[in-house]
C-alpha cells in the first residue's frame, strides 16, 4: 500500500471515529453539525497543502526529515573508462542539467544535455531512520535529438543520488544505461526554478557558463 493511500485511509477512519464520538456524546446533530460538515473538505485540502508545501516549512521539515531537492542542478557526468561509447560520442566530462520537481509523495526529474533529454520514471527518495542522509533513485528513458540517433539510439537507464541535510546544495551519484555505459555524477544546485524548457535556456542561466 502506498503512502498516499495510507494517509487517505487514515483520514477517513479519523473522520468516521469523530462522527461516532459526537453521536455517543450527544453532540451530533447539534451546534457542531455545521462545523463537522466541513471536516472532510478540510482534511482533503490539508493533505494537498502538506504534500505540496507544508512538509518543507521550517518546523515541520525537521519532523518530515525529507530533503528538499526541487530546482535545477548542474550535473557533471564522468563516464567510466569501460563504457561502450560509440565513435564520435562524448567521453566526458559532460556538462548536463537536471530539473527536479518534488512534492512530499512524488518526485520527477528531467536531465538535459546538448544531444538528448532523459525523463524519470518510478522515482523514489528515502533515508535510514535518524540519518541525515538520503538516497534518490529513479529509472529513466533517454530520447536523443533526431540528428544524433544514428549513433545514439533511444535507451533506458537508472540513476542513484546521495544527498545530505534537509536543504542540500551539492550531491553525488552514479548512473548506468542499457547501452552498457556507466559513470559518476556530481551535482551543484543552481536555483529553485523548474521552468526551463531546453538545454540552451538553462545553460544561459548558469553563472559558471556565462562567466567562462
Amino acid at each position: 500500500m502506498g503512502t498516499a493511500t495510507t494517509v487517505r485511509i487514515g483520514a477517513t477512519i479519523a473522520a468516521t471515529l469523530y462522527t461516532v464520538i459526537l453521536i455517543l456524546l450527544g453532540l451530533y446533530p447539534s451546534q457542531f453539525r455545521y462545523l463537522f460538515a466541513y471536516i472532510p473538505a478540510a482534511v482533503g485540502y490539508g493533505v494537498i497543502v502538506f504534500d505540496k508545501w507544508a512538509w518543507r516549512w521550517p518546523v515541520i521539515h525537521r519532523f518530515t526529515a525529507r530533503p528538499w531537492v526541487t530546482g535545477t542542478w548542474r550535473v557533471m557526468l564522468s563516464p567510466s573508462p569501460d563504457s561502450r561509447i560509440p565513435e564520435g560520442g562524448n567521453r566526458g566530462p559532460i556538462v548536463t542539467y537536471m530539473t527536479v520537481e518534488q512534492t512530499f509523495w512524488s518526485l520527477h526529474a528531467t536531465l538535459r544535455t546538448k544531444e538528448s533529454t532523459s525523463r524519470s520514471s518510478n522515482a523514489t527518495i528515502g533515508s535510514p531512520e535518524n540519518s541525515g542522509t538520503a538516497e534518490i533513485g529513479f529509472l529513466y528513458d533517454n530520447t536523443p535529438r533526431a540528428e544524433h540517433q544514428h549513433r545514439s539510439p533511444r535507451h533506458e537507464g537508472a540513476c542513484r543520488i546521495s544527498v545530505a541535510g534537509l536543504n542540500p546544495r551539492a550531491a553525488t551519484g552514479y548512473y548506468y544505461t542499457s547501452r552498457f555505459t556507466a559513470g559518476d555524477m556530481d551535482f551543484t544546485l543552481l536555483n529553485r526554478s523548474t521552468d526551463y524548457a531546453t538545454f540552451a535556456e538553462v545553460q544561459a542561466a548558469d553563472p559558471e557558463h556565462t562567466t567562462s
